[in-house]
């Protein structure tokens, strides 16, 4: 069995002021293009197929023209819903495209049925585990102590027999423990949204979706593919690709990456405004790309960022990275910004604000609002 696996499509995403449907247009046509030459069995999409739990008309219909390319090309499509999905709206005729070889996780009802495929080496087990939390899994599990994301998961993957002998791939949207943030990403507070990895252990190739970073963690065969383009200043530097994977027989899986190039690139530019704006330094290069321009003078340059949309329209945004700000909160510069918990990001910015750290009754209460408004979320 030969299949691409993708995930965190976001359709319908804004980054800043921009929209991205154009760019996911022609990234998922890239991607039918590519499975017309590679031929593979199938495409697992492992959740945040759209942005928003409501999604637009405009990303409704990526989602819809893309399906239809694959399935003229005899493609199978196994998608489960993400953080970002409303699940039922994603599940949508979920049975009836099942009869297109369209299979589309319809929730979690406290059991799991795998899908099997055939191949010349026998059957595979495909299960699809949509984005569970604690809330999702209690409802089923009267008995057992269900507090953390790692005991909903545990219940939810104990709960099921799998047949050791046989090939089995599990596609999940979950955060686990070890992996690598973007900024783009919604962040759990203090890792609460954790999930631990030997709880994998049984599947002979998990489809991780949730985090922006193509990345395996621990053993190669479980792994995130990472998002099909960029969306954050914290990605820039990323290699985006569709992950390749071919299953022989039991224990036998190779893995490959096919890089991804966008219509327009997403890239950090950095300099003095004179340097920027010498047309020696940006003639050659793509104007029209999505870029976080980094002033580096120690003065601020006056309407510098309607002079600069004049040489890229499509400026994301503009940083200054100096002495003034470097001694500041939240600049281009600010390191590990992305692996803080807000918690501290608030101790940071009450310390600068004030002079002094907060108490430890201020944290235990930020802590705690903090806490109430992520299990709200729930």
């Amino acid at each position: 069995m030969k299949f691409f696996h993708l995930s965190d499509l976001h359709l319908g995403k804004n980054v800043n002021e921009f929209s991205m449907v154009d760019d996911q247009s022609y990234i998922l046509m890239e991607i039918v293009r590519l499975a017309k030459e590679t031929k593979p069995d199938a495409v697992l999409i492992a959740g945040d197929v759209y942005d928003k739990s409501i999604p637009s008309v405009d990303a409704v219909q990526l989602l819809d023209k893309f399906l239809v390319r694959l399935n003229e090309l005899g493609v199978a499509v196994y998608l489960i819903s993400g953080n970002h999905d409303s699940m039922e709206r994603v599940a949508f005729a979920a049975s009836l495209l099942q009869k297109s070889n369209v299979h589309i996780s319809q929730g979690y009802s406290g059991k799991l049925t795998p899908l099997p495929f055939f191949d010349q080496f026998g059957q595979v087990n495909i299960w699809m585990l949509p984005y569970l939390k604690p809330s999702s899994v209690r409802p089923h599990f009267h008995q057992s102590e269900i507090a953390t994301y790692s005991d909903a998961l545990s219940a939810a993957l104990g709960n099921i027999e799998i047949d050791a002998s046989s090939r089995n791939i599990l596609i999940s949207h979950q955060f686990v423990t070890g992996a690598i943030q973007s900024e783009s990403e919604e962040l759990s507070i203090g890792g609460s949204e954790n999930v631990d990895a030997s709880l994998f252990d049984a599947f002979d190739y998990v489809a991780l979706g949730h985090l922006h970073r193509p990345q395996h963690i621990g053993k190669e065969t479980l792994r995130y593919c990472g998002t099909p383009l960029k969306y954050s200043l914290s990605e820039v530097k990323h290699d985006k690709s569709v992950t390749v994977v071919e299953m022989e027989g039991k224990g036998n899986v190779r893995i490959s990456e096919i890089q991804l190039i966008p219509i327009r690139e997403m890239r950090e530019v950095r300099g003095t405004y004179t340097e920027i704006t010498a047309r020696k330094n940006y003639v050659n290069s793509n104007t029209d790309d999505y870029v976080y321009v980094v002033l580096t003078d120690e003065e601020d340059e006056p309407d510098a960022a309607v002079k600069l949309r004049n040489i890229y329209p499509n400026m994301i945004r503009l940083f200054y990275d100096n002495k003034r700000t470097q001694s500041g909160f939240f600049t281009a510069s600010t390191p590990n910004l992305d692996k803080k918990s807000p918690v501290e990001l608030l101790g940071e910015f009450y310390e600068l604000q004030n002079g002094q750290p907060m108490s430890q009754t201020q944290e235990d209460y930020a802590r705690e609002l903090f806490t109430k408004i992520w299990e709200a979320k729930e």
